[in-house]
């Protein structure tokens, strides 16, 4: 059998857990009550990774208290607000998930401190370690907690652990020494300047962590495991700006050394495992990896940190594919591996495994649009590829009593979707496709070798229709008259959206090529290139020029890039940012395309002052308009009519995959 490793039973503590898969503790935004509680949506979340395979089901951060770190109610679950309520919500979710042989541990946090956004996500002044600026608007300042206080809080995490062991969970991990949240500003010498007992050497500053869990242990006996999540080093360049990777910088956090130091004092406090990482909220594409991270990008980490405790070490950060995750248990890089958005996009990750259908697992492609990004926005947790996360009751997939004949205009993402679902219903459902293959514009736009799990997303498509026997015919323009000869009881337009092209003198030269022509390799491309558009599409083919050697420049008509178009997660967005900064793509902004010169480009500024610009290329990246041609023909003429995908608004893979998927769910 292959991922033997995987399946193989592990002890934490004294209790053994069925697998080495454990679920990574994320955000349950909009899976609670006003009341801090787990709600219906949770333990449907929840129940269904425990289906899935998964051995080891870490929650959401749970707070301990709201009365000092104070929080919107209703944004994460609070186990203080009603104590009662929590355990009786939460005791359905123990006994579900524990029907499927997985252990549950809850997370307990301290909060948010200056990781926490004012006005937003916190209802009062952030607290902290110490008097220090406010992560997201550094003009706040952090009120230091009182020795007291922090006892009072020592205190909460201990009546906490009673009440979760009280709700059937089967251990407690405390956040965090780790990703710079409250816990953690406490440990971490660049945050902690005080001169009581918490504070001083790296012994004082763990004192905190360390009460916490010699209390819990007091009161429920050293059978109940606690476990800590943990970020062996931090990864802080300065204040709010991380490191990136092969990056020379001096760590003003947590360092290796200290990291290893600090591991051996907390298992020698009595933790049970660490579930380790790094990085911080001030180098936040560390502990939340972006596409442009590498797959296991903890485990050199990881694997120093194995050799100084005797705990189970617990690893996530890119490890979705099978044969990462089982090298990383036979290298002795983890004891257990962690999936946090694999099990988002697939929660049957580890069924899938274990039967051999691991090329049947959807995969993450780590844009963190519907996970983290939507809590950002205020809207609950989710995931782009997979819509039925936190969902699961709502969106499961039932089949019809009178199949449909289904033509599907569109062989993208979305028309895929939508053909996979009606398909999966019990629809007679054909995609019609214009070009000789299924993908659409996720082609050229996979092509940077940072997009790999884009092109896995498209393979995993294709496996899915051909394996559900959908009717593809390719090479096929759709027209009004192929819709009447066909008669299809329901027309989903999936035809996607074109590039928007500009008019302005020279266009028509041959250095001018579209970011499509750049990415599918149609044209070439010369030393010196100026990319017209700053959105996500032309910063990322910029960065994969210049990865090339290629010198880049951006020209921009806002004042700063990545600003149009649909919001880009925070820790994509920094990070490519600091990609283009350390590949020395120069930017121009509030600045438009006014001409093509045969040296390169004059542009025009919103103060109308000109410049001219050298480039061997100039290449278009402003955007795309949906193709709704044969949309416009058909509607008022069929009743089962539906628009979707970009061809309804040019946006993102998110949105093109649920709303092909709604229609797939209700046509």
């Amino acid at each position: 059998m292959k991922n033997e490793s995987l399946f193989q039973p592990i002890k934490i503590g004294k209790m053994e857990v069925k697998n080495k898969i454990s679920m990574a503790p994320m955000g349950a935004f909009g899976l609670v009550d006003n009341e801090g509680c787990y709600n219906q949506r949770a333990i449907d979340y929840y129940v269904e990774r425990a289906k899935g395979g998964t051995g080891l089901i870490i929650t959401s951060i749970t707070k301990v208290e709201n009365e000092l770190d104070k929080v919107v109610p209703g944004i994460v679950p609070v186990i203080s607000i009603n104590p009662g309520r929590f355990l009786m919500t939460s005791s359905e979710m123990t006994e579900r998930v524990h029907a499927y042989g997985a252990k549950i541990f809850l997370q307990l946090t301290m909060g948010f401190g200056r990781s926490g956004a004012p006005g937003t996500l916190l209802t009062s002044q952030p607290v902290s370690a110490s008097d220090i600026p406010n992560y997201w608007d550094p003009t706040v300042t952090c009120r230091a907690l009182t020795t007291s206080e922090v006892e009072w809080i020592v205190s909460k995490f201990i009546e906490s652990a009673d009440i979760a062991q009280k709700a059937g969970f089967d251990g407690v991990e405390i956040h965090a020494v780790h990703e710079g949240y409250l816990l953690d500003q406490f440990t971490l010498s660049i945050f902690n300047r005080r001169t009581d007992k918490y504070g001083g050497d790296l012994r004082g500053r763990l004192q905190l962590p360390i009460e916490i869990v010699q209390g819990i242990k007091s009161k429920l006996g050293n059978d109940f495991p606690v476990g800590l999540r943990y970020s062996v080093k931090s990864c802080i360049k300065d204040w709010r700006q991380g490191g990136l990777p092969d990056e020379d910088y001096a760590e003003k956090g947590r360092d290796l050394k200290e990291g290893l130091n600090a591991a051996r004092i907390l298992e020698a406090a009595g933790y049970d495992e660490l579930n380790t990482d790094i990085g911080t909220y001030d180098a936040w594409y560390w502990s939340h990896p972006p596409i442009y991270q590498k797959n296991g990008l903890y485990l050199p980490y990881t694997k120093e940190l194995k050799k100084v405790v005797n705990i189970p070490v617990i690893v996530a950060g890119k490890l979705g594919i099978p044969e990462d995750a089982e090298k990383a248990l036979d290298n002795e890089e983890a004891d257990m591996i962690g999936l946090g958005r694999p099990l988002l996009a697939d929660p049957y990750w580890p069924k899938k495994v274990l039967s051999n259908n691991s090329e049947r697992i959807r995969p993450c492609i780590g844009c963190h649009t519907g996970c983290l990004g939507r809590g950002f926005e205020g809207k609950p947790l989710s995931c782009a590829v997979n819509p039925a996360v936190g969902r699961e009751r709502y969106y499961e997939i039932k089949p019809v009593l009178n199949p449909k004949k289904v033509m599907v205009v569109g062989g993208g993402v979305a028309g895929m979707e939508a053909a996979r679902i009606a398909k999966l219903r019990g629809h007679d459902v054909t995609i019609y496709e214009g070009t000789n293959k299924l993908g659409g514009v996720i082609i050229p736009g996979s092509v940077p070798d940072f997009k790999v799990d884009d092109r896995r997303l498209i393979d995993w498509y294709k496996n899915e229709i051909k394996g559900l026997e959908v009717k593809v015919n390719f090479n096929t323009k759709v027209t009004e008259e192929l819709v009447g000869k066909e008669k299809p009881d329901v027309v989903i337009i999936a035809t996607g959206a074109k590039e928007i092209k500009i008019n302005v003198p020279g266009i028509e030269k041959d250095k001018v090529v579209t970011a499509v022509q750049l990415l599918n390799g149609t044209r070439k491309v010369g030393n010196n290139v100026l990319m017209v558009g700053g959105g996500l599409v032309g910063c990322e083919a910029a960065l994969y020029l210049a990865k090339q050697g290629k010198n880049v420049t951006i020209v921009e008509a806002k004042d700063t890039i990545l600003s149009a178009g649909k919001p880009i997660p925070h820790m994509n967005k920094i990070m490519l940012i600091d990609l283009l900064n350390m590949y020395n793509v120069k930017t121009i902004t509030s600045n438009s395309l006014l001409e093509v010169t045969d040296k390169g480009a004059v542009l025009i500024n919103d103060k109308f002052e000109k410049q001219e610009v050298s480039a061997d290329t100039v290449a278009i990246s402003v955007g795309f308009k949906s193709n709704r041609e044969l949309y416009n023909k058909l509607n008022g003429k069929i009743a089962d009519l539906y628009l979707i995908g970009d061809a309804y608004q040019a946006a993102n893979i998110m949105d093109a995959i649920w709303s092909a998927n709604e229609i797939g769910l209700n046509c």
